[in-house]
């Protein structure tokens, strides 16, 4: 019933629980010994990092991932992995990562939100976000997963 509500009332800009956060999403795409990471047009610097995005009215967590993902770098997922979250402040969000696999295409980034995005190997990553963030914690669990040590820094 929700859902449906949720679905009915386009003029909402973030689907809240109430409490003031909108839920986001935030996903590492892992193929065979690569991960996607991504240049998003606000960065000040030249970092790359996990795609995310902001869950739409009505839609779940993994429909807003495959969305998030096909939007914004042009590629299809499969096996949709819930890893954490963590409170972020830009809106007064919550931050929720997945891993997925990539499942077909090539990337395609959107140039609105995106500037650049690449598969990466561990041992060839650019700069990635700090410590403190979800982001940092996907990329060194993907680094680990490969290795069996988190990325260097």
């Amino acid at each position: 019933m929700l859902r449906r509500a949720a679905r009915a009332c386009r003029g909402i800009s973030f689907l809240t629980d109430g409490s003031g956060r909108s839920p986001a999403i935030i996903v590492i795409v892992e193929k065979d010994d690569e991960f996607l990471l991504a240049r998003n047009r606000t960065f000040p610097m030249p970092m790359y990092s996990a795609v995310a995005g902001f869950v739409e009215p009505g839609e779940t967590l993994e429909e807003a991932v495959h969305r998030e993902v096909f939007e914004e770098v042009g590629v299809e997922l499969s096996e949709v992995r819930y890893f954490a979250s963590q409170p972020w402040p830009f809106p007064h969000s919550l931050m929720i990562g997945f891993f997925a696999k990539w499942a077909g295409g090539d990337i395609r980034v959107d140039e609105m939100e995106i500037m650049d995005a690449r598969w990466y190997r561990p041992d060839d990553l650019p700069m990635i976000p700090p410590k403190m963030s979800i982001a940092r914690a996907l990329i060194d669990e993907a680094v680990r997963r490969r290795t069996g040590a988190p990325a260097p820094g």
